[in-house]
């Protein structure tokens, strides 16, 4: 029996893991010998395939420096580079970076940051955070509190959870979904600090994909009522949806933006917690009171910044958004009308592909007939998707599709 304890999963009924031995490109080679195309980056963050060269290189190089140091009192030039990286390419004024070690720590950061931007202004009132049904923001405490309040696993924890303020998820009817915001928040912006979302599709809560015209409404919305707007991009950001960022797609600037997965290209943990000008000066004081007092240990890692800084410059310099626009007209040509009666909707927005089916039961194979054609899928809920690799190439994606489509006109036999 292995000693490790595996995420998301009933050990008595499981079956084994797959023991991977290596991983090149867009492969991942089991100890059996099978190689398997990886269709979902490992949790979307693998975006440049496995042992990409120019990373490995400026892992290698900087292992041969320092491997890690902390930030207290000490900083270093990884974290100053990827810093100044990160506020050249976030948009408008957003000008300070808060590292920590995962997307779930740093929208945590986000949300603590919200509450005491409100407390050293001296509006003690503003104390909640709206958040959206189908969300999904990580799995410690904080962030638990504004996912998605209907999901059973959360639901386990809610003695542990503070109660916010929760709005409909949003949908394809962006009138609709601002006028009953803008109702909401004029009854209670008093009392609100931020809202938080994820910008144009919510994903581990159900690949929830909805307009930007709704998140332009929601920008204005905050200006009016004084309220941060918080952006969740660590599963969106560095090209998921199509742009570079999400929120570049409704030309918007939010107050707080997170960002994480593909920040390292999927080789190490980290996150970036990026604020705009007035959020920061809010805390830049004489008075020490208004220090924001968090620290992850391992926050701004050398090895992290470094092979963070050297995939953002590859996203930015090998043209991936034009990679990224061809995955899209391949998913869209094969998933976006494909029609079976298990089958209850399809969706694509830049490389992410998916289709939700009735009944969980429909695409309970789907992962074994995946693996018989040699290709890694991991369905959860009612959800088979591909987040694939930036690099994949046209044969390799059609084949993902293939699988997809054929796991239900095959019956995964």
């Amino acid at each position: 029996m292995s000693h490790i304890w595996y995420p998301y999963t009933q050990h008595k009924t499981m079956p084994q893991p797959l023991l991977v031995r290596s991983a090149s490109g867009i492969y991942l080679e089991l100890d059996t010998g099978e190689r398997l195309i990886d269709a979902i980056s490992s949790w979307w963050a693998v975006i440049h395939g496995y042992k990409h060269p120019k990373l490995d290189k400026a892992a290698t190089k900087q292992l041969s420096k320092l491997s890690h140091v902390m930030l207290g009192g000490l900083t270093h030039e990884p974290a100053q580079r990827l810093a100044t990286l990160l506020a050249d390419i976030t948009p408008g004024d957003i000008q300070q970076i808060f590292f920590s070690d995962s997307g779930s720590v740093g929208c945590e950061v986000a949300l603590k940051l919200a509450i005491q931007y409100w407390q050293n202004k001296e509006q003690f009132s503003k104390k909640k955070i709206v958040a959206f049904k189908k969300a999904y923001h990580g799995d410690t405490t904080g962030v638990m509190s504004v996912s998605d309040p209907d999901d059973s696993f959360h639901s386990l924890f809610k003695p542990l959870l503070l109660e916010q303020y929760f709005l409909d998820a949003p949908s394809q009817d962006n009138e609709n979904d601002a006028k009953k915001a803008a109702l909401f928040l004029d009854q209670h912006h008093t009392e609100i600090a931020a809202i938080i979302i994820e910008p144009l599709l919510q994903a581990a809560g159900g690949f929830n994909m909805y307009p930007p015209e709704f998140l332009r409404r929601l920008r204005q919305l905050c200006d009016e009522y004084n309220i941060l707007l918080i952006l969740d991009e660590v599963a969106t950001g560095f090209g998921r949806t199509g742009t570079l960022f999400a929120c570049n797609q409704a030309n918007i600037v939010p107050d707080i933006m997170i960002l994480g997965k593909g920040l390292t290209g999927g080789y190490i943990g980290l996150s970036a917690t990026c604020v705009r000008k007035h959020v920061f000066e809010a805390f830049y004081s004489d008075n020490p009171k208004h220090a924001f007092m968090h620290g992850p240990t391992f926050m701004g890692n050398p090895l992290a910044c470094a092979i963070a800084y050297e995939s953002v410059r590859l996203f930015l310099d090998e043209n991936y958004l034009t990679k990224i626009k061809n995955i899209e007209i391949i998913l869209k040509e094969r998933l976006q009308d494909f029609k079976h009666p298990a089958i209850k909707n399809t969706r694509v927005l830049g490389a992410t592909g998916v289709i939700e089916v009735h009944n969980q039961t429909d695409i309970e194979r789907a992962q074994d007939f995946a693996r018989k054609h040699g290709v890694w899928l991991r369905p959860f809920d009612r959800y088979l998707y591909t987040m694939p690799p930036y690099i994949i190439d046209e044969k390799s994606l059609h084949t993902i599709c293939d699988v997809m489509c054929q796991s239900f006109t095959d019956n995964a036999s």
